[in-house]
């Protein structure tokens, strides 16, 4: 498993863009938004919109709703943007933790349901091997789908976000610790569900 440690060693996004290159320049964007900037903002959106749908897709379970949630993400960044205070958080920050929020509203306001079985697939390493990557997808996410939320939100900001330990505790406004404790719960119940699938699924993240 990638050590918390390692991650700001990542010094580059899938972009090609450094960390810190990447959060200058939506500080800057940010300042223009909040001075009504409908351009800045546009481009705040081009560049930030994979992120937070990504988030609410996993979370969610669900496209549609992703998609609700991401437009109204950027719609409370656009209606609050004159209240920004630049030094008292990042950009990305407050993205993901209002992306969080939304997404736990809406887990909440769902009837009750239940997800206690994920689709069955055969132990057979040559019947793994003959799956398509959109199944291993698939089953992963059903996976995801069954925990707790909390555990959920901690694991897709940890390991599909790649935020440290740190930036997770910020976004869900908890301690470190606590964020420990729901990575280590999370990831044993993905070994328990996935059986003895975890290893091709996730590899890296559950090792």
């Amino acid at each position: 498993m990638p050590s918390d440690k390692a991650k700001p060693d990542r010094a580059r996004s899938r972009s090609g863009v450094s960390r810190d290159e990447a959060r200058q320049a939506d500080q800057a964007l940010m300042a223009r938004v909040s001075q009504g900037d409908a351009q800045a903002f546009q481009q705040l959106v081009d560049s930030s919109i994979d992120r937070v749908l990504g988030v609410a897709r996993r979370i969610l379970g669900d496209e549609m709703e992703a998609e609700d949630v991401t437009q109204d993400v950027f719609l409370r960044l656009w209606n609050q943007a004159s209240k920004w205070q630049g030094g008292r958080a990042q950009v990305s920050t407050w993205l993901y933790r209002v992306t969080v929020n939304s997404c736990i509203d809406r887990l909440r306001a769902r009837k009750e349901q239940t997800v206690d079985q994920l689709p069955e697939i055969s132990s057979g390493a040559t019947q793994l091997r003959g799956l398509e990557e959109t199944d291993l997808r698939d089953y992963m996410d059903a996976a995801l789908q069954a925990l707790p939320e909390r555990q959920r939100v901690a694991l897709v900001l940890f390991h599909y976000e790649d935020l440290s330990m740190n930036g997770v505790a910020e976004t869900m406004d908890v301690s470190v610790e606590a964020v420990e404790s729901l990575l280590g719960r999370g990831r044993r119940a993905l070994k328990k569900s996935l059986a003895s699938h975890w290893k091709a699924l996730l590899p890296e993240v559950l090792d």
